[in-house]
Formats: C-alpha cells, sequence, structure tokens
C-alpha cells in the first residue's frame, strides 16, 4: 500500500514533468508505429530452402538415384533439418529442406550450399551447371506475378530479356527470394539431324555432338606490342548464331568435307521448346515472384514497384512490362479495416464512458488515457521485431476494453473523495493511493491469463505469441499511465459535482434507475427459483460441451484474400502440343467466369511435360457477388468436360505448413520400406479416399503410367564389340533428348547449343491388339546406335535397321520391332 502511495504521489505533484513523460511515450509510439512494417500475420514462416539440379533428358529414375540420393545423403548431416522431401521428374530434381523455427536461414543455406559441395564429386560428370538453391517455400503463393508481352518481339528475345535483365535485377531486391521465368525457355541453337543422312555418311550421333562441342573454345589469347603500342588479340573462337554453325565440318569423307548443314538444319530457336505462357489467353512470359521467408511481404512488394520505371527503361521499349497479380492488394486492406476497427472500439469506448459518468472532465481523462497507452505499445512493438498484422492489431482491439478499465477505476475512488468535499489535489491522493494495489492486481492478473500462449511451442504458439505479447504490452503501459497520468489529470481537471444539470442528465438518471430496478427484480426472481437455476446452469454446461463437439474445427479460418492458385495435371503419356493446348482451354474457361479479373497459366520447363502452374486474379468484393471458393464451385463442373486434363484449384491463405506443392489444401504423405510396395497401394489409397464425399480433387503425384520405350541391351554382343554403356546412353540421349552439348558466353549471359535428332521424321504406326499384348511396327531410316554397334549388331538386309523395343505401361506390356 505505501509503495503504491510513493509511486503515485511524485507524479501528482510534478504535472509539468508528468506531462513530459507522457508526451515521451506518445511520441515514442507514434514514430515507432511509422517504422512497423506491415503482413497479414506474424513471422511464422518455417526456414525453408528449396534445393534444384538438372540435367536434360534423364529420366525420373536416373534423377532420384543418380542425383537426389547423393544431395540427401548430405543434407542428412545438416542440424535442424524437420523435414526433407524430394521430387525427381524428367530432366530435373527438387529437394526441400525445412528447418527448425528459430534456424537462421542465411546460417542454414550456407551448410547447405557447403553440403552441395561435398556431393559434386557423386554427381554425374555431365551435369549441365552446379546445384542450385533459393530460399523459398515452393508451398508458398508467390507475392507478385509479373508479365511481359509485346506485339513484335518474339518470345525467345522477351524471354532473354527477362533471364539477363529483369530477374537479375529483381533477385537483388531485398525480401526476394527467387523469381522463376515461365512461358519460354533461354535462347539456343538447335542442331537438328537427319538419320538418313547419317547413315549415308557413315556419321554417328556422337561424331556430331564431338564436332559441336569443340567448335567453340573462350580461352585467353594474349597480346601483341612494340615500343609505342599494344594490341591485345581476339578471334572468332564462338559462335552466336546458327547460320555460323551451318559451315561446320563434322568429319571427311572421301577427301571432301561433310558439313553440319550436310546433314541436317541448324536454327536459333530456345533451349526446351517445351514451354508455353498465357496471360489472359495471350502468349507471354510470366514473371513469378517469391518472397525469402522471414522478409516483410508489403515493403518487398514496394520495393518492386519503386523499382519498376527502371525495369521498363532497361529492356526494349516494345516488351511491355506490367503487374498481373499484387498479393499485398488485399492484405493492405485487410489492415486498413482492423485499423478502422480499432479506432471505432476507441471511440465507442468513449462514448460509453461519457453516458455513463455524464461527466465532461471525467471523459476527457480516459480519452486521453487510453490512446495514450494503445499508441506507446507502438514503439515496443518496434522493439521487439513487431509487425502491423491482424493478430497484433486484434489484440490492441480487444485490450481497449482492459485499458480503459484501469482508467476508469482510479477516476471513480478519486470522484468518491471529491463528493465528499474534499478537495481535488487531496482526493487525487488519497484515490491513487487506495486503489493504486487494485489496478496493479488487475493488470498482473490480465497479464497472467496470457503466460500458456507464452509457452506454447510450434507454429501455434509463434502464431498468437505475437498477439498476447502486444495486448500484455498495452496493459502494461495503460497501468503506468493510469498510475501516472490519471491521477494527476484528475487532480487538475475534476472538480466536485455542483448539482446543478441539465434535461440530458436527468432523463439519463432515470433510464439508469430503471435499469438497476430491472436489475434487482431479476435477482430477485433468481434467488426465490433456485432448483430451475441450477437446471439450466447444468443444461448449459451440457449444451456448451455439445457445441464444441459438433462445431466445425480448424487450424485456420478458410480466407478470401481475391486469388485462386490452380495446379494443371493431365494424362501422362500427353504430348506437348496437346498439353499447351489443354492449358489454354482451361484458362479461357476460368477467364471466362464473371467473377474473375486476371487469369496466368504456364507449362513446361522445371513444372514437367503433363504438368502446368495456374494463376488468377478475383475481381474487389465490392464487384463480385462470390468468395474464392464459391467461385471455385462454381467453375469447377465446367472445368471436368475437358477429356484427359484437370485443373486443381484451391483459394490462397496467408498461413502455409509443410514445404511441398500440391494441387489441394491438405496433403496425406505415404510411406514405406520399398518401392514395390509404395506403387502397389499408392492407387489403392487414393481410390479409396476419392469414395470419400466430403473430399474434393483427390490426386496423387506419384506419375507411373506413362508410357516407356525400354531398348533392352545384348550385353554379351557390346561386350565382344567393345560398345560400352555408356556410349549407348550417350547416343539414346542424342537422338532422343534435348541435349545441351556446348555453351557459348556472351556479354549478357551464356547461350546453348542443344542437339536433337529428327528420328520421328517419317515413323509409321501400326496398331494391333492380340490377346491384350500391344504391338508396334516402326520403320525409322538407319539410325545409328553408334558407329561400332552399327556395323556389328545391326542388320542391313533391305536398308532398313530392326530394333526390339519393350514398351511397359501400367496394366500392359508388349514388344515391337
Amino acid at each position: 500500500m505505501q509503495f503504491t502511495s510513493n509511486f503515485s504521489a511524485p507524479f501528482i505533484r510534478r504535472p509539468v514533468a508528468t506531462s513530459l513523460i507522457s508526451l515521451a511515450i506518445l511520441l515514442a509510439g507514434a514514430i515507432g508505429f511509422g517504422y512497423l512494417p506491415v503482413a497479414p500475420l506474424p513471422q511464422v514462416d518455417f526456414p525453408t530452402i528449396s534445393v534444384f539440379a538438372n540435367l536434360p533428358g534423364a529420366s525420373p529414375e536416373t534423377m532420384a538415384s543418380a542425383v537426389a540420393t547423393p544431395l540427401e545423403r548430405q543434407f542428412t548431416r545438416i542440424a535442424s533439418v524437420s523435414q526433407m522431401v524430394s521430387t525427381s521428374q524428367l530432366g530435373n530434381t527438387n529437394i526441400t529442406l525445412q528447418f527448425d523455427l528459430n534456424r537462421n536461414i542465411d546460417a542454414a543455406a550456407r551448410d547447405v550450399q557447403a553440403a552441395i559441395n561435398a556431393a559434386r564429386g557423386q554427381l554425374p560428370a555431365d551435369l549441365p551447371g552446379q546445384p542450385g538453391y533459393w530460399k523459398v517455400n515452393p508451398a508458398d503463393s508467390p507475392i507478385m506475378l509479373l508479365a511481359m508481352t509485346s506485339d513484335n518481339v518474339l518470345l525467345p528475345e522477351i524471354y532473354d530479356a527477362a533471364d539477363s535483365v529483369i530477374a537479375q535485377k529483381m533477385r537483388q531486391i531485398s525480401g526476394i527470394g527467387e523469381v522463376f521465368i515461365g512461358g519460354g525457355a533461354k535462347p539456343a541453337v538447335r542442331v537438328q539431324v537427319n538419320p538418313s543422312q547419317l547413315n549415308n555418311y557413315g556419321i554417328s550421333l556422337e561424331n556430331v555432338r564431338s564436332a559441336l562441342s569443340s567448335a567453340n573454345s573462350n580461352r585467353p589469347k594474349g597480346e601483341l606490342a612494340n615500343l609505342r603500342n599494344a594490341w591485345g588479340i581476339r578471334d572468332t573462337d564462338q559462335l552466336f548464331k546458327a547460320h555460323e554453325y551451318q559451315p561446320l565440318i563434322v568429319t571427311w569423307r572421301n577427301g571432301a568435307p561433310v558439313r553440319l548443314s550436310d546433314i541436317g538444319s541448324v536454327t536459333d530457336s530456345v533451349e526446351d521448346v517445351r514451354n508455353a505462357g498465357f496471360i489472359n489467353g495471350r502468349s507471354g512470359i510470366i514473371l513469378v515472384v517469391f518472397r525469402q521467408p522471414g522478409a516483410n511481404m508489403i515493403e518487398t512488394v514496394d520495393r518492386v514497384r519503386a523499382m519498376m520505371p527502371e525495369l521498363q527503361s532497361s529492356i526494349n521499349p516494345s516488351i511491355h512490362l506490367s503487374v498481373i497479380i499484387d498479393r499485398t492488394t488485399t492484405i493492405r486492406a485487410a489492415i486498413h479495416d482492423v485499423e478502422l476497427t480499432l479506432i471505432i472500439s476507441v471511440i465507442l469506448v468513449i462514448l460509453v464512458v461519457f453516458i455513463f459518468l455524464r461527466n465532461y472532465w471525467a471523459t476527457l481523462i480516459p480519452s486521453i488515457a487510453v490512446p495514450l497507452s494503445l499508441v506507446g505499445t507502438f514503439g515496443v512493438m518496434y522493439l521487439l521485431g513487431y509487425s502491423l498484422d491482424n493478430l497484433s492489431l486484434m489484440a490492441l482491439t480487444v485490450s481497449t476494453g482492459f485499458v480503459v478499465d484501469d482508467a476508469i477505476v482510479v477516476i471513480e475512488n478519486i470522484m468518491r473523495h471529491l463528493e465528499e468535499g474534499i478537495p481535488p489535489f487531496r482526493a487525487a491522493m488519497m484515490g491513487a493511493r487506495e486503489i493504486g494495489f487494485t489496478v496493479i492486481s488487475m493488470s498482473t492478473s490480465l497479464v497472467a491469463v496470457f503466460i500458456p500462449i507464452l509457452l506454447m511451442g510450434g507454429i501455434v504458439g509463434r502464431l498468437f505469441r505475437e498477439f498476447a505479447i502486444t495486448l500484455s504490452i498495452a496493459v502494461g503501459i495503460s497501468l503506468l499511465v493510469s498510475l501516472s497520468t490519471t491521477p494527476m489529470m484528475c487532480a487538475l481537471f475534476l472538480r466536485r459535482d455542483t448539482g446543478k444539470h441539465g434535461r440530458l442528465y436527468k432523463f439519463a438518471e432515470r433510464s439508469f434507475d430503471r435499469l438497476v430496478a430491472l436489475y434487482d427484480f431479476g435477482l430477485r426472481w433468481v434467488l426465490r427459483h433456485q432448483f430451475v437455476m441450477l437446471c439450466v446452469t447444468i443444461l448449459t454446461m451440457f449444451a456448451s460441451v455439445a457445441l464444441y463437439v459438433y462445431t466445425p474445427k480448424g487450424f485456420f479460418p478458410q480466407q478470401d484474400v481475391g486469388r485462386i492458385n490452380g495446379f494443371i495435371q493431365a494424362d501422362q503419356d500427353v504430348s506437348f502440343a496437346s498439353m499447351r493446348e489443354k492449358v489454354k482451354v482451361l484458362s479461357d474457361i476460368v477467364r471466362e467466369d464473371p467473377n474473375v479479373e486476371t487469369v496466368t497459366a504456364f507449362t513446361g520447363g522445371g513444372s514437367g511435360n503433363n504438368s502446368g502452374r495456374f494463376f488468377a486474379q478475383l475481381k474487389p468484393l465490392g464487384a463480385r457477388k462470390l468468395t474464392a471458393d464459391e467461385v471455385i464451385e462454381h467453375i469447377r463442373p465446367k472445368l471436368e468436360k475437358i477429356p484427359g486434363a484437370s485443373l486443381y484449384l484451391q483459394a490462397v491463405q496467408d498461413i502455409n505448413v509443410g514445404g511441398r506443392f500440391s494441387g489441394a489444401q491438405y496433403q496425406y504423405t505415404l510411406q514405406a520400406d520399398n518401392l514395390t510396395d509404395l506403387v502397389g497401394w499408392a492407387p489403392k489409397l487414393m481410390e479409396r479416399m476419392s469414395k470419400i464425399p466430403n473430399l474434393r480433387d483427390v490426386n496423387t503425384d506419384q506419375q507411373l503410367n506413362g508410357l516407356q520405350a525400354q531398348l533392352v541391351i545384348d550385353r554379351d554382343t557390346a561386350g565382344r564389340l567393345g560398345v560400352p554403356v555408356s556410349e549407348i546412353d550417350n547416343t539414346l540421349n542424342d537422338a532422343f533428348g534435348q541435349r545441351q552439348v556446348e555453351r557459348c558466353i556472351r556479354g549478357d549471359g551464356v547461350q546453348r547449343v542443344v542437339q536433337r535428332d529428327e528420328a520421328w521424321v517419317g515413323v509409321k504406326r501400326g496398331w494391333h491388339w492380340i490377346g491384350g499384348w500391344i504391338v508396334l511396327r516402326l520403320s525409322v531410316s538407319a539410325v545409328e546406335v553408334s558407329e561400332r554397334v552399327a556395323h556389328g549388331l545391326a542388320r542391313h538386309d533391305d536398308g532398313t535397321r530392326e530394333r526390339r523395343v519393350e514398351i511397359e505401361d501400367h496394366e500392359h506390356r508388349g514388344r515391337y520391332r
């Protein structure tokens, strides 16, 4: 009791000093508010790093065994790895590493880079480049989508500008984790050889690859100098355009050179022709911008927008750069609404105080104390590194009632002494001394309620920790203001009631008397019917338990942020031309919906040959009648009519758990000790889950039903002729893969040379069903498996080679000749 009296007395005696302290709290909070970052939710992102490696033409099995496995063995030695998921597709592997919440992502990135370096010696020697990593979570939604379109510039040139200029500049912006480019590929020189011409000249595909590999060099040349001048030596050791490769000599036959133009065609194209992107039905290049885990989304987007004029000026004026989707638009609107709610709550609290106290000065004091406590909280939030988000602002809104309670308790106790005729100064001293311990106990009990939340672990604890601490800070500052500024203002401004009141005061007084009388009547009735009230209390308890059991439960409420993401999955044997058409049809269906504003979709590249990504921006809530989930339900029946492809849509959420991108909101992982059990049970589990009425869009990332052509190698004959298996693999890759055989260093990047055999030209197919067996007949003009195989293994009876190849799919196993 003596402590509280000593605490309040100096502030009451020194009003100027107390006013300056209050002003300092107000200014500190106002300045901190200006520097507080804005975010949808508190920082709850798991530190996540996505590692990628590419080997064009390699099968998923090869990528998993030769690339993913050595990397995974090194990654398991990194500390604090909570989850590791790897996905291997045709030509690429992605490994997602998720770390504990308290792990620093920059330190984790250094460990990942060290593990990649340690695994480099175990990776394939023909890997085009070092495996890289992004400090992004693949399951997160991008914060921005930029579109690059043009009426007179070709897509390869637009992609080149996006990759060599725009993406490079954007990756330097603080907070950007990665910029993924979809809808195109890097420029390259493509060499397509004619199998018939190869056979006529007796040239193998490996001969062509060797000639291309030796066509470029980038070595030091030295300089020439005399007594007065010096000349740097340059030569044409690199070829950049297709016409420069056409006269390239591959070999010599009968004393004459065989040039590249004699055996095939050379064109200026791209590294991977299996890419397509659509922006509102128009072809273009899409830049998908991801933020780094832990970076503030609003600040990152603001930096990108501030840099847009510089980005536009750094590329061809005929290329138009625009923002298609901005994830922060709804976040800014939501934060604005919460801030407005906070202001309204403060005004309502002050009005309620005025209605009950009916005294201007008694209302003015809490009107100053409440905003002072709330604004002062912003300063402490800035020092703790918090943000203005939905939960922190909700904590301040909830704390408004707690904050005003402290001021009201102090004012009412001081008013009691004033009504007894005690002078204001003495009444403030007595009232503060008497009520100080009560205010401290009230504030302490409120803070103690949030201690269990502060001790919670995991993502739930991290999510609500900022809420609990923010509310506790507001209560603590309110305690300080109630024991210092509030009694000081009471001593200066409060006066004894003279008893002269107007009609409004008298009307309010009569209303309160009626309210007290009604409460008195209700209380007496309850006390006279105790058994009935006991039964009502017990029924209420059971009803509360029943409502808790039957009320739907979830981790976080389903949000409508005005965006829909999608995953396009087609049949596993679909061709790229068919896939491109299906992506366009699906995007057109969604774009025709009146609730949709923009639609962006792309396929190819790292997303796989039979899959694609989809992004839709909905119109503002005032311009559409349906929520995001209702829009999905409205579009779904139209999408189901497209054969051979499915578009799985889901509303974007501000919080995601896990590091795995999928086409559904919930994910289940099936594990087994061996691949055979996994292959057998995964389809069964998916089939049973599809029959559950409450589940929609059940799908799997297991891709095992595509057609495969398997070449059976006669190892005895190959060994007798001295043909290594690696040479057969290289020849097949030369013939049927988009193999990158050489690269040229340009001033603005790297240009690659891609070799591809036109083995599909002149193919004749005949389908026959015989007792469940599939028989295919291919007649291909003499494709050399290699020079030695051609001379030793192949037959030349009618000028055609015959090869035995096995075709395997999920249910059939056949053989064709």
